[in-house]
Parts: C-alpha cells; structure tokens; sequence
C-alpha cells in the first residue's frame, strides 16, 4: 500500500526533474528575449533555480533518499510550447510577450507543485522540507510577480502597438 511518504517522493522527483529542465530552458529564454528587463529577469531565476535544486536535493536526503528525477510530461509540453514561439515568432516585442507569458507557466506550475509538497509533508510533520520548500515556493512567487509587472509595464503594450502597425 502507498503511503504519504510515496506520494511525497514521487512529487518531488517531478518537480527536480522539471527544475533541471527549467534550468536548460531558461538561457535560450534570455538569449529569445529582446527586452533587457526580461532578459536579466530569466538570468536571474536561473541562479535562483539552481538553488532550488539544492534545496530539493537536501529534501531528498532528509527523506533518506537519492535525489533523482522522474520525467515530468507537463513540463516538458510547457517548456516545448515556449521554443515553439521563439521558433515561430521573430525576436521583438510579440515574442517577449509570449516568452513571459510561457514563463508564467513554468512559475504557476512550480507554485501547484510547491504548495502541494509544503501540505503534504506538513501533514506528515517533516518540518525541515517544509522549511525548504516554503524558501522555494517564496521564490517562485517573486518570479511570477515580476513576470506580471514586465508583461503588463512594457511587454504587452509593445506587443498590442505591432498589431495595430501592421
């Protein structure tokens, strides 16, 4: 019989593994991004992303197991939509939009992933990921607020302004 400690485990060998597919993602995200603002934001959630990886792995070890991933077909459908835009779009204002948007994605699904791991192993009393987790989950709501504050300051206004010059 599966218990909360298996569902805790398969969980987060989805989102390590949708972290180390977000880490190879996001410098062909900055390199795709005309905008700076958005650019330097993508760089700057790398670094942060690596360290959601340590902290995943220091989660693995406190459940007393190896950290590996398991494939993560969510992820990887929204990671692809992504390099479609930047594949079909050209670079500019139409594909910042779009870029931070698929961005917004990743984030929302990592905040699904997050608040559900945080419940789960507050509901089994392991403080010490929770702890972990909460520091990640808090990051990751950073990200998407800044994403919003980019798209809805800048990137969606240029977008909107191509339309209408076309």
């Amino acid at each position: 019989m599966k218990t909360m400690n298996d569902a805790c485990l398969n969980m987060l060998q989805d989102i390590y593994y949708a972290e180390r597919q977000i880490l190879k993602a996001l410098p062909k995200m900055a390199k795709a991004a005309e905008s700076e603002k958005l650019r330097q934001s993508f760089l700057k959630h790398r670094e942060e992303t690596e360290h959601q990886v340590e902290r995943l792995q220091q989660v693995f070890e406190h459940m007393g197991k190896r950290a590996r991933g398991q494939t993560c077909e969510a992820i990887n459908g929204i990671i692809e939509e992504g390099e479609e835009f930047a594949s079909d779009y050209e670079k500019g204002p139409v594909l910042d939009a779009a870029l931070a948007a698929n961005a917004q994605a990743v984030e929302h699904y990592e905040m699904a992933r997050y608040g559900t791991l945080i419940a789960w192993f507050r509901a089994t009393g392991m403080t010490e990921p929770v702890r972990l987790l909460e520091q990640t989950l808090a990051e990751e709501k950073q990200a998407d607020h800044l994403l919003t504050e980019i798209a809805t300051a800048e990137l969606n206004q240029k977008a909107a302004q191509v339309a209408k010059a076309a």
